[in-house]
């Protein structure tokens, strides 16, 4: 085994530096960081002012609400989550796979817990912006009723924080790019029934408590208590579920960084 100057799992403090080289690097393919933003937009302009037109209400935290008003905070959950995803697994394996840029980085007093911290902060920024973006659209079209919405970018980047710690775990297991239908596979059921769309009312009772399991729909019951001022105790706990979920995935993100880059 190659000697490094940091030994496996440690931590040098200086994960900084990998968030200055994605800026870096990003600066040049700014268009494609950009355009994360839309998607949930268009969402926001098909289904919640087009498709809404068909519905009057729907129930929300605090009773029956536009459906516009229902599904932007939804939106902005999602916007959240695939920002930190699609950053966390793709752009992290061809890294690792391909450019071998975490081999010249544990080359530096860097260690593999640096790599995972320092991803895991950049994922957290790029979520951020698309979040921060989506709740200026949010007020815009006049769909904030609350100032307990000023929590939501906060709340945002925990779930961004969550969500890219636990991509970026699940990258370190990938084999080849085949093996990323299996993140869209777990990403579009999220999106589809993590009460997205319609309460979870509409669901039959068994199907009602795995989905009160997945992580998006944490995310989602925040934003909408947020976003029109319904917040409750049940609050913490969805915020404990992705303290404890960011938690996890760096910790098996780093360890398996450290033992398939120092081995």
């Amino acid at each position: 085994m190659v000697f490094r100057i940091v030994p496996p799992g440690l931590y040098a403090g200086r994960s900084h530096v990998l968030v200055e080289r994605a800026y870096l690097v990003s600066r040049r393919a700014w268009m494609s960081v950009v355009s994360g933003f839309f998607e949930p937009l268009f969402f926001l302009l098909s289904l919640g002012f087009g498709f809404g037109q068909l519905v009057a209400t729907v129930q929300g935290p605090g009773g029956p609400m536009d459906y516009a008003a229902f599904v932007a905070p939804a939106l902005l959950a999602a916007s959240a989550m695939n920002g930190a995803v699609f950053e966390a697994t793709f752009n992290l394996f061809f890294k690792f796979k391909y450019a071998k840029v975490y081999d010249a980085v544990l080359a530096t007093p860097m260690g593999p817990v640096d790599i995972a911290v320092g991803e895991a902060t950049w994922c957290l920024i790029r979520g951020g912006l698309y979040s921060g973006g989506f709740l200026v659209v949010m007020l815009g079209f006049g769909l904030i009723d609350s100032p307990w919405a000023l929590l939501a970018l906060p709340v945002c980047l925990l779930v961004a924080l969550a969500f890219a710690a636990v991509g970026m775990a699940a990258a370190t297991f990938m084999r080849s790019w085949q093996d990323f239908d299996l993140v869209q596979l777990a990403v579009m059921p999220l999106f589809l029934f993590s009460t997205t769309f319609y309460p979870l009312s509409v669901y039959p009772a068994w199907l009602q408590a795995v989905v009160q399991w997945t992580p998006l729909y944490h995310a989602i019951e925040l934003m909408r208590g947020l976003t029109t001022g319904h917040v409750g105790w049940s609050a913490f706990g969805h915020v404990a579920y992705f303290v404890v979920m960011a938690a996890i995935g760096v910790v098996v993100a780093a360890r398996r960084l450290g033992k398939l880059l120092l081995t």
